[in-house]
């Protein structure tokens, strides 16, 4: 790489970090913990390429953006944010940044990105003007990989005419992603409207909701749900010419390939509607956002006049343990009441199963067949997680980060099984012992020992 990046982060660690790998690349780095002393490198003509975290202690980076744009229209910006929802990313988007990375963030794909960003700064256009989100309260909350993935499809359709086809289990969130693609799109001031298969089922629903949402968005609620002559007349409505034919998006709870085989779903509205196609995942498939969640709704309990609450250790490992069939809904609605039921300040495990109790049963967390051995299950888990991807591969490193997910469990369980008894837990692995007190430290597993009755 060749240029000069200027670095802006509040983080000592991750500026030294980005100075020495794009020193290394062959770029001159100018790093600062200020966004005043960004905007002045930015004003007097510094830079190639800006890397930027959002927070600081002076400011707001989306914030700058706009000035930065009308200053400097061919300087790329990468923002970076430990602020892992949906909005950070639409609003990055909305600020024309050239492209967003959560934190924490992998080296070697913001080293790519970044080298992009370099090759790109000649032609770099930002003429679209944006309006400052009305809400950050969609419960659209998530670090892991399968919704940082989403986040980035999200913004990156938000201001196409693609239509989009949203799929994922009853409770994931798909009517609230499909209203924030809406809300921060171009159409954001026109009608966005949903409806069933009862609005479009006699011979004037179609033109009564053409006339209602006026060139806006139309969602239309479970696609597969509708009967074949009511598919019939979608079809033909987005076929219609017409001066203000809206944006059209779909919901499905189903399998989308076996409704196409089954004859559940029309193929020609199926290629209407899969413009984009964005899979929205459960809970069982982001485990590690169900305390992020969980969070996010005791806060809001919290601001409309609960008590202060938070989950113990133990309310917290049952709540990752469960299934969530009802997913962010139902996750919700638990903490909904235990905020308002609970007995003190923490809420307990106890509580947690009395809630629990009262809901759907949990099931297993793994749904493949009851024989099946854990490298089948590992092989459905991966080629799962690069469907999460779509076209895009996974972020570099996938290798270390799968041998981690592995060990890390492997290694808790087996202390567990021997009751914290190092030397029994190595040599029921066939390790060294100075080998697990190493991946204890490294892994940060947490060891408790007690007497174990085998």
């Amino acid at each position: 790489m060749d240029g000069t990046i200027l670095v802006a982060d509040d983080d000592r660690t991750i500026r030294t970090v980005l100075t020495q790998a794009l020193t290394r690349a062959g770029c001159k780095v100018h790093a600062t913990s200020s966004l005043t002393t960004l905007m002045r490198w930015v004003s007097e003509g510094k830079g190639d390429v800006v890397i930027s975290d959002v927070v600081m202690p002076d400011g707001n980076g989306l914030e700058m953006l706009p000035k930065i744009a009308e200053d400097r229209p061919d300087l790329p910006v990468i923002v970076i944010s430990a602020q892992n929802t949906i909005m950070t990313a639409i609003q990055a988007a909305e600020a024309e940044a050239f492209d967003y990375l959560p934190k924490p963030f992998d080296l070697p794909d913001l080293m790519k990105r970044t080298a992009r960003a370099l090759e790109s700064r000649t032609s770099m256009r930002r003429t679209v003007e944006h309006e400052e989100p009305a809400s950050d309260e969609l419960p659209l909350v998530g670090k892991t990989a399968a919704m940082q993935s989403l986040y980035r499809l999200v913004a990156r359709v938000m201001n196409t005419d693609l239509p989009v086809m949203l799929s994922g289990e009853s409770g994931t969130g798909k009517s609230l992603i499909a209203r924030a693609i809406h809300d921060f799109s171009d159409r954001r001031t026109l009608p966005f409207v949903s409806v069933t298969a009862a609005d479009l089922s006699d011979i004037e629903g179609p033109a009564r909701v053409l006339a209602k949402v006026r060139g806006g968005t139309l969602l239309i609620d479970e696609i597969t749900d509708i009967d074949e002559d009511v598919q019939a007349r979608i079809v033909r409505m987005i076929d219609g010419p017409g001066e203000h034919m809206p944006r059209f998006m779909a919901t499905s709870q189903s399998d989308l390939a076996h409704a196409l085989e089954t004859g559940g779903l029309r193929q020609d509205l199926y290629y209407r509607l899969s413009g984009a196609t964005l899979h929205v995942p459960s809970l069982r498939e982001r485990v590690d956002d169900i305390s992020l969640l969980a969070d996010h709704f005791l806060a809001r309990a919290e601001r409309e006049g609960a008590p202060t609450r938070w989950l113990s250790a133990d309310a917290a490992e049952l709540f990752r343990a469960y299934s969530w069939p009802g997913n962010v809904r139902q996750l919700e609605n638990a903490i909904r009441r235990l905020s308002l039921t609970s007995r003190s300040d923490e809420i307990t495990r106890a509580e947690v199963e009395l809630v629990l109790g009262n809901q759907p049963d949990m099931e297993p967390m793994l749904t493949g067949n009851a024989n099946e051995k854990l490298g089948g299950s590992v092989a459905r888990h991966l080629r799962r997680y690069f469907d999460l991807h779509g076209a895009m591969l996974p972020p570099p490193g996938l290798y270390q980060r799968i041998l981690r997910e592995v060990e890390m469990p492997l290694i808790e369980i087996a202390l567990e099984a021997t009751g914290g008894n190092q030397a029994k837990c190595a040599d029921l692995l066939g390790i060294n012992r100075n080998t697990l007190r190493k991946k204890i430290t490294d892994l940060d597993i947490s060891v408790t020992r007690r007497r174990k009755l085998m």
